[in-house]
């Protein structure tokens, strides 16, 4: 059974994770700096970067949220990009910090769901997601149409929370993880729920090795995985 959000709801995950992503995009930006004491742009840049020998891509970037990597992928690539993301509010941040950059040419978003992508067969050079699939309500779903919709020879990076393995950082990470995130995540956007939920699902992701095994199903070649400040994020490329 999948992790949910409200686990006191009936409603599917997905419509729970549109939910909850509604309910805290006024204060999301500003909670993944401070919680990950801003490590989180360097990941975004590292993933970005791994898609360098493109010019001038044409990239759909998946669970867009807020828009920071899409906006990265225009600023260091030079790309157009398509966001789409399930949270009307989380998209409405993302139109106003990518009107105010100057840069609506370049990136455009819209409400879309993962797992039915809006998108003919064989259009983007790349599609990239931060911290998405791990709330996807069917991965093998949602991988295979960003398959799909892939270029023959297209790449996939995907940035995802992964499970640090090495003592004692392990252990000190998941006490902030499981205790001090919930506590600090909840205070500050109201939603408590959505930051017990964010442990939870990355203890029930399948991470490394498990996650490759996913992306082959899915039609992709697993061509790389970074890992990230010991484990606490990875890095993953594939090709179509």
């Amino acid at each position: 059974m999948s992790v949910k959000p409200y686990k006191e709801e009936t409603s599917s995950k997905k419509q729970q994770v549109a939910n909850m992503f509604n309910n805290i995009a006024g204060k999301y930006d500003f909670l993944n700096h401070f919680l990950s004491m801003g490590i989180d742009k360097k990941w975004r840049k590292k993933a970005i970067d791994l898609l360098k020998d493109l010019k001038s891509p044409h990239i759909l970037d998946v669970a867009t949220g807020t828009g920071d990597l899409a906006i990265m992928a225009h600023k260091r690539l030079g790309a157009n990009v398509t966001g789409v993301d399930i949270s009307t509010q989380m998209l409405k941040v993302a139109e106003k910090k990518i009107y105010e950059k100057g840069l609506e040419t370049f990136i455009k978003v819209k409400e879309g769901d993962s797992e039915s992508l809006p998108f003919e067969d064989n259009t983007f050079d790349a599609v990239t997601v931060a911290f998405g699939v791990r709330n996807y309500e069917n991965l093998d779903k949602g991988l295979t149409e960003m398959a799909r919709v892939l270029k023959p020879g297209g790449k996939m990076v995907i940035l995802e929370f992964s499970r640090p393995s090495a003592f004692p950082f392990k252990q000190l990470y998941f006490f902030y993880f499981k205790h001090m995130l919930p506590f600090f995540g909840g205070v500050i956007s109201k939603d408590k729920a959505a930051y017990e939920y964010l442990p939870e699902s990355v203890l029930n992701f399948p991470d490394g090795e498990a996650f490759d095994a996913e992306l082959k199903k899915a039609g992709m070649k697993p061509l790389k995985r970074e890992k990230q400040t010991l484990g606490i994020a990875t890095i993953y490329l594939a090709k179509k």
